[in-house]
């Protein structure tokens, strides 16, 4: 008998993008560390696919400090040339650059909310949106994304457009976006 695969979202197939789908994508995340890592990649795939961000992201975690914010602000500028020189990123200055600004823009707003946890999650009122859609349904931005990438923006926080922010907010499970048919609706 053969083995009955369970429906995904249509944009999940092959590896790394099955496990990243099964595993994260739409779970929430309130952990300061994981939410600053994806709000750098989901910055650092601007024009590129998520996949191929994906096979680059434990190099990313071991330049870049597992994504600890303080140590990240304190990146020299001697340090981003040799990151700049890394095959295993991708290799935009102003992307890279963006990681350690934001990584700064990140200890001010937690100095102020007490996590970054706690300020972002504001945009959903605390609570993740739960969608309905159908293939194709899925916007590539929202008023709530919209009002994070203004207010991330006056923070000084870069490559944070209102599309990046949706993408993060699915990513982190702020909202959930898996189709109704996708076996993973329910789960997250």
């Amino acid at each position: 008998m053969k083995k009955q695969v369970p429906r995904r979202c249509h944009w999940a197939s092959g590896e790394p993008m099955i496990a990243y789908h099964d595993r994260e994508w739409g779970v929430p995340v309130h952990d300061d560390r994981t939410l600053f890592e994806m709000l750098c990649l989901e910055g650092a795939q601007a024009g590129l696919s998520w996949e191929t961000v994906l096979r680059k992201r434990d190099r990313y975690r071991e330049l870049f400090r597992n994504f600890d914010p303080a140590p990240v602000a304190r990146i020299t500028p001697a340090r981003v040339e040799k990151i700049l020189k890394d095959t295993g990123i991708i290799r935009n200055r102003a992307k890279v650059e963006s990681v350690i600004g934001n990584a700064k823009a990140l200890l001010k707003v937690r100095a102020e909310f007490g996590s970054f946890d706690a300020y972002i999650w504001r945009f959903v009122d605390g609570t993740p949106i739960v969608n309905r859609r159908k293939a194709g349904e899925v916007p590539a931005s929202t008023e709530q994304s919209e009002a994070m990438s203004r207010d991330l923006k006056a923070r000084g926080f870069r490559f944070v457009g209102p599309t990046i922010c949706y993408a993060f907010m699915q990513a982190v499970g702020m909202v959930n976006d898996h189709r109704i048919d996708c076996a993973w609706y329910d789960r997250v």
